[in-house]
């Protein structure tokens, strides 16, 4: 997926701009807002925070995408006169507090809980020194596949290199104002040992939630007792001590001036005491966009530490990048699950959008998905077949290979190759692995009942009347009569063209349970007009003499 830092200054397109009602025009609507009367700074300030605590998952990923689009609409919107910034805040100084599930030998890093992730050792190897680091590169490789326009931050990288001393010692100057925001919102047994600052054991390396003996707001130090029971006095400054992330969130945005940022729904009870922190800290609190969250197929949670859901590289294998982008603008304050199954769908709206782009006037296109998910410049792109025609074609074939997809394709639709049309060819690949590890394996072909029977023997007839060559209209309506005469498929409540009974769904279903092995499918004329009419007859021979669901 190609990103330009061009921004496109249409009068047309900037006219649409203005009242767009897409909702990373909102967002962008918000930060000018924000900036009207003080005018704007040397550069906008858009921030993601991601936490490293187990591999990165697509909702990491969402949150930069989503970002993206708005700082995107955002330049559109002010012209592109004024600078922007994205900064990616790895949070990777917090201490490992369980030991992620899909690590490999989860026993060799029990000796380093509570241990900063970036001094934890890596357990997946190759040449990362701490499990903190790569899971930040990780991260960076992903964006960067992406093309996004970023700067990686990391958390261990400002506390050491002093980049947070400045608010560290704030924070110790105003830690009576910060205990009076944190305090209430904890209970009794926690209140009593709570402390926004977290000290790094000079002895053990651990973080420690201990209580402060002291705070010394002018020598910037605090005072607690370490897990030995001694007692240690500490510098705020210099990485020796950390901030509990609640208040991390707030002096972050103090220290930074960061002007947009979103987190997902589980955080938003918490954004009031993050501005809160930030205020007192001297800042001005950020403009917030609260997403919700992706679940996985169980309508759970999806969690970096257990692993469950996509993870990025698993939608990347079976889809374009491009569809995964569109699934982060759709709808982003409603929940969705987040698993294979929205893959194929995913594919195939992404380029119906592609396709209406061109048609519309600019109020549409900056309502349609690609125009953000390409930064103002879709690609033309001609894509004949669909990603479910493609499966369903691979399932009938039990194709291998492209080539065997490519003789169909070639056969049946006119002046289409691998040559011309590159992006079918890509789509192809992906059709080929999705098939093999999330359709096949879970096929289940039915022997059609004997009424079944007779309709898939009159459909077969209808199929042999058709005239050589017939496309996926005439396939579909030589269908649609078959059913309309068999009175287990008339829908009463739907009207033929002539004015009869419609056709009930059932009817395409059989079909697919019994030919395919599947529940749903693509619309049948398509399917049958791309892979063949008389090698959908074949087929039908295959089912009715038992071959298929044997």
């Amino acid at each position: 997926m190609s990103r330009s830092n061009v921004i496109d200054l249409n009068p047309d397109l900037l006219a649409a701009a203005a009242d767009s009602k897409a909702w990373p025009f909102e967002e962008a609507r918000k930060i000018i807002k924000r900036h009207e009367k003080t005018g704007f700074p040397e550069a906008v300030l858009f921030e993601t925070g991601y936490g490293p605590s187990g591999l990165p998952h697509i909702g990491t990923f969402g949150e930069v995408a989503r970002t993206t689009m708005v700082r995107h609409a955002f330049r559109v919107l002010t012209q592109d006169k004024v600078k922007t910034r994205l900064l990616c805040f790895s949070d990777d100084m917090d201490g490992m507090r369980k030991i992620p599930d899909n690590v490999p030998n989860r026993a060799a890093l029990e000796p380093y809980l509570h241990m900063p992730l970036t001094a934890v050792p890596n357990p997946f190897g190759g040449g990362y020194e701490s499990f903190g680091q790569h899971n930040n590169a990780m991260l960076r490789r992903f964006l960067d596949t992406f093309g996004f326009d970023y700067e990686f931050a990391s958390a261990t990288d400002y506390y050491k290199s002093g980049r947070l001393d400045g608010i560290l010692r704030k924070a110790a100057e105003k830690y009576d104002a910060i205990m009076k925001v944190m305090l209430p919102t904890l209970g009794p047994e926690r209140q009593a040992t709570y402390s926004p600052f977290l000290p790094i054991s000079p002895k053990s390396g651990r973080v420690l939630y201990v209580p402060m003996k002291h705070v010394d707001a002018q020598a910037g130090t605090i005072t607690f007792d370490d897990e030995d029971g001694v007692e240690t006095t500490l510098p705020v400054t210099g990485g020796q001590v950390k901030l509990q992330w609640k208040p991390d969130f707030g002096a972050r945005w103090a220290a930074l001036n960061v002007d947009f940022e979103m987190f997902g729904k589980d955080h938003q009870t918490n954004a009031v005491i993050y501005d809160r922190i930030c205020e007192i800290l001297g800042g001005r609190a950020p403009e917030h966009f609260v997403y919700e969250l992706f679940l996985d197929e169980h309508g759970q949670k999806i969690s970096k530490s257990k692993g469950n859901g996509l993870t990025i590289d698993e939608w990347l294998t079976y889809a374009p990048t491009e569809s995964l982008a569109l699934y982060m603008f759709q709808r982003p304050r409603q929940a969705k699950k987040l698993y294979f199954d929205v893959i194929p769908r995913a594919v195939d709206e992404y380029y119906q959008f592609l396709a209406a782009y061109r048609r519309q006037d600019w109020k549409e296109r900056l309502g349609n998905p690609v125009w953000h998910i390409h930064d103002g410049n879709p690609p033309a792109i001609d894509m004949p077949v669909s990603f479910a025609l493609l499966l369903n074609l691979v399932s009938a074939s039990d194709a291998r290979n492209k080539a065997v997809l490519w003789g169909f394709i070639s056969r049946h639709v006119a002046d289409v190759t691998a040559q011309t049309h590159p992006e079918l060819d890509r789509l192809a690949g992906y059709a080929l692995r999705y098939y093999e590890e999330f359709v096949k394996p879970t096929r289940c072909f039915r022997a059609p009942d004997a009424e079944e029977q007779d309709a898939l023997a009159l459909l077969a007839g209808a199929l042999a009347a058709l005239p050589e060559g017939a496309d996926g209209e005439a396939v579909q309506n030589a269908a649609l009569n078959v059913a309309r005469r068999i009175e287990r498929y008339q829908d009463h409540a739907k009207k033929s063209p002539e004015g009869g009974p419609g056709v009930s769904v059932a009817f395409f279903q059989m079909i697919y349970e019994v030919l395919l092995g599947q529940e749903r499918g693509p619309r049948f004329g398509s399917f049958a007009a791309l892979y063949g009419v008389s090698e959908t007859r074949a087929l039908i021979e295959k089912a009715l003499a038992g071959q298929l669901a044997a």
